[in-house]
């Protein structure tokens, strides 16, 4: 491609995104009744805040850069303390009670599970600048997980995508043709990294696109007989495949690890982990499949136990900038949901997107439902078999 085939096919892109979040995320919206506009919110002086927030965030989130910025721009100190996996994060907080961070960032599927447990608390939206945060991700968030019991418990922080990441210069895969099927050809044999539930998903998709599955994928969100049902098909075809893993991934850095170090040329990956390996240099792109990218959205809760909550509120509202949002999406190559940070995105982040999602993508993107507890537990029995079979 050429420099100025590249640049329009970014641009071309990016309006696609633009399109995208307005429209498919209101689809959400729409599916969980329509949400009612955050009061309004009154700009103060942000220097006159003192004191610190303790973020609990996902590793590798939170750059040193936004550190600095954030405690310039209000003079908070910011303490960040990391973690791999959304159960990590949950069951951390479970064990303290919701206590020892005030701002925590899980998926939006995965709020029901903190309000059941009673370890976040309901936001002030009269404290929170929503006219910062693209409005469809604020609404489509609602029905997502993010609104529970007319309670909004979660500001939209970002949304990316788990699709196929591979070493192009030994697997050829197109857009339109590129499956989740493709993981489990002979010649990749060994050479396979995945996590152990999501691919379980992915496998799902497979089967479901060659009506091989007994019930719809999004059916066995919400019964539990379905969901057996469908696991026992799923568990089948993964463990008869389970030679072709070299790596199980359940962070950022063993999945980069598994094609930096590893031995590893395609596998079912994060959008942020195939980009921090293309940063390398290394021959690794990332696609989305024809059966749709998993695609997930995170965002900003605060815990039940919070001590510094006037602090959290401005952590939310320093994000919500283009300047930070911009910030977050080129040191993670995920996407920001702050209003105008497109502006001030890397040239490497608008072509790592457009070359991600060409043509038809983002329409076929593959939202996670909600998950309850009682799915994540039979999700986690099944992901335990294939990880030991």
């Amino acid at each position: 491609m050429t420099d100025s085939a590249e640049k329009l096919s970014s641009q071309a892109t990016q309006r696609a995104a633009r399109a995208f979040t307005r429209r498919t995320l209101l689809k959400g919206a729409a599916a969980a009744g329509a949400l009612s506009a955050a009061g309004p919110f009154i700009v103060r002086n942000a220097r006159a805040a003192s004191g610190e927030v303790k973020l609990f965030a996902w590793s590798g989130y939170i750059s040193p850069e936004m550190i600095a910025d954030f405690e310039k721009k209000t003079g908070i100190k910011a303490v960040l303390t990391e973690y791999g996996t959304n159960d990590e994060l949950l069951n951390q907080l479970r064990a303290s009670g919701g206590a020892g961070f005030d701002v925590i960032m899980p998926t939006v599927d995965r709020v029901p599970n903190y309000v059941e447990y009673e370890l976040v608390q309901p936001l002030d939206e009269s404290k929170v600048n929503f006219d910062g945060c693209i409005d469809s991700a604020v609404k489509g968030s609602a029905g997502m997980g993010g609104v529970i019991g007319g309670k909004r418990y979660l500001a939209p922080s970002d949304w990316g995508t788990e699709a196929i990441a591979f070493d192009n210069t030994v697997a050829k895969l197109q857009y339109g043709q590129a499956s989740y099927g493709d993981l489990w050809k002979p010649e990749y044999k060994g050479q396979v990294t995945v996590r152990g539930h999501s691919s379980l998903i992915g496998i799902a998709l497979w089967l479901e696109s060659q009506g091989k599955l007994p019930h719809p994928v999004r059916q066995q969100f919400t019964e539990e007989a379905k969901a057996r049902a469908n696991f026992d098909a799923i568990i089948k075809v993964a463990t008869e495949n389970k030679p072709s893993v070299g790596q199980f991934w359940s962070n950022e850095n063993e999945a980069q690890g598994a094609f930096r170090t590893n031995g590893c040329v395609i596998g079912q990956t994060w959008d942020s982990s195939a980009a921090t390996l293309r940063k390398e240099n290394l021959p690794i792109r990332f696609i989305a499949p024809k059966e749709g990218a998993l695609a997930w959205m995170e965002g900003f809760c605060i815990t039940k136990g919070a001590q510094n909550l006037a602090q959290a509120y401005e952590w939310i509202n320093w994000y919500y900038t283009p300047q930070a949002g911009a910030l977050y999406s080129n040191h993670t190559s995920i996407n920001t949901t702050s209003k105008g940070a497109e502006q001030y995105l890397s040239d490497f982040n608008k072509q790592f997107f457009a070359d991600a999602y060409p043509a038809d993508a983002l329409d076929k993107l593959w939202w996670w439902p909600i998950q309850e507890a009682w799915y994540v537990s039979i999700r986690n029995e099944y992901q335990d078999r294939f990880l030991a079979a």
